[in-house]
């Protein structure tokens, strides 16, 4: 092989290295990036867990407290009959 040939063989396995190189570099730096976004979403999915399970107990008080008017409702109503028709003979 004359050293022309041996030169532009050397010169296209340098050049193959250093793009493998930045490639490599780029795909760490994507997978940082896409390692961190998971970890955002994680602590995001964790918060509104813990959301959902806020409002999910506000939920059973809030129908724990709108049965419990209703049925003071129901009381009242029974009693407020009763004295009309004590009240009417």
């Amino acid at each position: 092989m004359n050293k022309k040939t041996l030169a532009g063989v050397g010169m296209a396995l340098a050049l193959s290295l250093v793009l493998v190189s930045c490639q490599d570099t780029k795909a760490r730096e994507e997978n940082e990036q896409l390692k961190a976004h998971v970890l955002q979403l994680q602590k995001d999915a964790g918060e509104l867990g813990n959301r959902v399970d806020v409002l999910t107990k506000e939920n059973a008080d809030l129908k724990a407290e709108i049965q419990r008017l209703k049925q003071k409702r129901t009381t009242r109503k029974t009693k407020h009959h009763q004295r009309k028709s004590k009240a009417k003979p």
